[in-house]
């Protein structure tokens, strides 16, 4: 089956890949055309804005991940039913898991997947010079896969200039420009950019860039480029349907980082997902039998979870019962005892600090070091972690090792808990899928009975607490 696309990768990190990526899909919706949106790399914010611009969720693609096959199953199901697929880049084009390693980097990611390339180059204060750096990114390796350039920051007069030389010299096609627009500039902070749902005027900043994409970018040339994308070749990944089950996933300001091939994984072995908001609602949604607490920033939300003491009792009481949760990054920094001076759920020892600069950063593969709610002692996955903040008892039942060899501990896990800093996929090994949810399978098996009609007097306080989901707790002793 022909599946359109074509990669927006760049010459490093801040060149504006994302700017570049949104006007372009923006422009293309504009169109009325049925768009999809990649990211290469571990990133969540980037597919927020991508998301918000073609209206479906955007999708990850990365190499620590995924298998090769598992990248290009991902990447043909998620792109079967849109007229053309936008793929972008992470940081520069050759940059992978290491410093002088291209694993996982955009290049891997478009060969893997044999997707046509356009460097995005930022023009700001060069000129002619811009040439040997586009010849390098050509000439670095044998088959770049590099089709073409767009030029950021770039002025009329200055793309009207460079065009010929670039294609002549170059032997590749310019697809165009964006010059600077300040208007529609959207800010950052430790993480990257701040999330789309911060925005309050995303859609009028959006429809700027499209604007101008229409007026000084070679649309119908993307399209072109996009139909000369080959064909995917691809074993198909088999997920059992299973009984049903029903998970909270916890969806708002403060908790928004999850990968969306991770949460269908779960749907199509058979879970509801129901989405709640720590910050907003004053209970855990009824019914449930797992609990997913995923990334974000709860820091800088920590008054208002803080505030929330129903939803903080409640969770609290729902882990003492042993509800299955996972807790990543944000969602451990939650269930611990203070994010700076709020406090917060308690269920786990310690305090959140800000370290003020990036903490084991980067790739890791995790390796458990007992049974737990993900996997038995011994089990593996790949994962990742990008966060400012750190915590006085991150755990230590899982060993983290990077590619360089440097190991440590962390994580707190149990038959009912992963929480810890580190960030995975379920795809990359859906053993943990298939671990997290019989455990949440058992739970609604063997741990609960319908509620009694009258209500409950003088009961423990996870029996308190699960009157709300018309249900009784029944073998948990106080």
């Amino acid at each position: 089956m022909a599946t359109p696309r074509f990669m927006l990768a760049g010459q490093s990190s801040g060149c504006g890949k994302t700017t570049v990526t949104c006007a372009v899909l923006q422009a293309l919706v504009n169109r009325g055309l049925q768009v999809g949106a990649f990211k290469c790399g571990p990133d969540y914010i980037d597919p927020m804005f991508h998301s918000r611009v073609i209206g479906a969720k955007a999708r990850n693609l990365d190499l620590h991940f995924f298998s090769e096959n598992t990248l290009r199953c991902l990447l043909a199901q998620n792109a079967a039913d849109r007229d053309v697929s936008v793929i972008e880049g992470v940081m520069g084009y050759y940059d992978g898991a290491g410093l002088t390693s291209e694993k996982a980097s955009s290049y891997e990611v478009a060969q893997v997947s044999r997707t046509p390339v356009v460097l995005v180059v930022n023009a700001r204060g060069a000129a002619l010079s811009l040439l040997p750096v586009i010849q390098g990114f050509l000439h670095f390796r044998a088959s770049s896969g590099i089709r073409g350039v767009i030029l950021n920051q770039c002025t009329a007069m200055t793309y009207g200039a460079l065009k010929p030389c670039i294609e002549a010299q170059c032997g590749i096609r310019c697809y165009g420009f964006l010059p600077r627009i300040a208007e529609a500039e959207v800010g950052s902070r430790h993480l990257g950019l701040i999330t789309a749902d911060e925005v309050a005027d995303l859609q009028e900043k959006m429809q700027k860039l499209a604007a101008q994409a229409e007026k000084s970018i070679d649309l119908d040339g993307l399209l072109a480029l996009s139909q000369e994308a080959p064909p995917l070749d691809y074993e198909p990944i088999v997920i059992s349907e299973k009984d049903p089950i029903r998970v909270a996933v916890a969806r708002d300001n403060a908790f928004c980082f999850y990968y969306e091939d991770s949460l269908d994984a779960l749907r199509q072995m058979g879970a509801e997902l129901i989405e709640f908001s720590p910050l907003r609602d004053c209970a855990l949604p009824k019914h449930i039998h797992g609990l997913y607490l995923g990334g974000g920033y709860p820091e800088l939300y920590a008054a208002g979870l803080a505030a929330n003491k129903t939803m903080l009792h409640d969770i609290r009481a729902a882990l003492e019962s042993r509800l299955p949760c996972i807790a990543e990054c944000g969602g451990f920094m939650y269930l611990t005892e203070k994010i700076g001076e709020e406090k917060m759920v308690g269920f786990l020892p310690g305090q959140c600090f800000d370290t003020g600069k990036l903490t084991r950063f980067g790739y890791v593969t995790l390796t458990a070091t007992k049974d737990n709610l993900l996997c038995d002692a011994g089990g593996s996955i790949p994962a990742h972690e990008f966060h400012h903040w750190d915590c006085t008892s991150p755990g230590a039942d899982f060993t983290a090792t990077k590619s360089t060899g440097k190991q440590w501990p962390c994580i707190v896990a149990t038959d009912s808990l992963y929480a810890g800093y580190p960030h995975f996929h379920f795809y990359s090994n859906l053993h943990f899928l298939e671990h997290f949810y019989g455990k949440c399978s058992n739970f609604r098996n063997t741990l609960w009975r319908e509620a009694p009609s009258a209500p409950l007097k003088g009961c423990c306080r996870a029996q308190r607490v699960f009157q709300n989901y018309d249900c009784q707790w029944q073998s948990y002793n106080d």
